[in-house]
């Protein structure tokens, strides 16, 4: 009786085991596998487009690397932004991800910028080619996932969507308001604020602040407003926009990124 209750536990202990062993298999599968987009040390992987500059062209050193940090740069400008709008992309297009990143608005804006982009910078996914980007356009054809700072007074939500040439669908009717406030909190000072997008190709896009979602939308599309070869972007509007490159904006306020990460799906 004993030898055979001995053996059960054997058995027991080994079945247990096994399950164990199953299990931590199981979650290694399932590990997500994030890249760095930003090594942290240089701007080699990414493309740099300032208006009125050709591509590549880091104009009056707008961004910079410090201390493991990307960082939009004025220092050169002299506080005279001139509306010398810019983009730094990531060299690879995507279309099925996750994105996220830590930011931040640091210091004042250049005395000449416009009052729309104190502490504002954005995310701008499916983005067209830098590399066709007009010499003197101001935004790609794009998705924005805007990002504001708080002014220490009011109430400004971030993570918002700004759509320059293009639509989406909200609640299943076409949304043509170029921005649309999203449901986030407000983050004051030089706070730094964790943002994640999820994007499904030309199926549901959804932002996120420090973890919670703050606004999702379905079906973009190219159409609406463009600042540069109309007649082209026309032809294509109604048609779904199914991925594109990804870029951070220069918009007149210093602003600091870190913790570029994807993860395709």
């Amino acid at each position: 009786m004993i030898r055979k209750l001995f053996s059960i536990i054997i058995c027991m202990t080994i079945l247990i085991g096994c399950k164990n062993k199953e299990k931590e298999a199981t979650v290694e599968l399932v590990k997500e596998n994030w890249v760095k987009l930003f090594n942290g040390k240089d701007l080699n992987d990414w493309v740099i487009k300032i208006k009125g500059h050709p591509a590549g062209d880091n104009f009056n050193n707008t961004f910079i690397v410090e201390n493991g940090i990307m960082k939009v740069n004025y220092e050169k400008y002299k506080d005279t932004f001139n509306n010398t709008f810019g983009h730094i992309y990531h060299k690879k297009s995507y279309s099925n991800y996750r994105f996220r990143m830590d930011y931040r608005f640091t210091g004042d804006q250049l005395s000449d910028g416009a009052g729309w982009a104190n502490r504002n910078s954005g995310i701008m996914i499916h983005c067209e080619d830098p590399m066709k980007i007009g010499l003197d356009q101001n935004f790609p054809v794009s998705i924005e996932v805007q990002l504001l700072g708080g002014n220490g007074v009011d109430e400004r939500s971030t993570a918002n969507l700004c759509t320059p040439g293009t639509h989406v669908e909200m609640n299943s009717v076409l949304e043509k308001n170029h921005c649309i406030t999203s449901n986030s909190k407000t983050y004051h000072g030089e706070q730094w604020v964790n943002v994640e997008i999820e994007v499904r190709n030309d199926s549901i896009i959804k932002h996120f602040i420090n973890g919670e979602e703050v606004m999702s939308y379905n079906k973009p599309q190219y159409g609406g407003k463009v600042d540069y070869n109309e007649v082209f972007w026309k032809t294509k509007e109604g048609k779904p926009l199914k991925g594109g490159y990804i870029s951070l904006q220069s918009e007149s306020h210093p602003v600091e990124f870190k913790n570029i990460e994807i993860l395709e799906l």
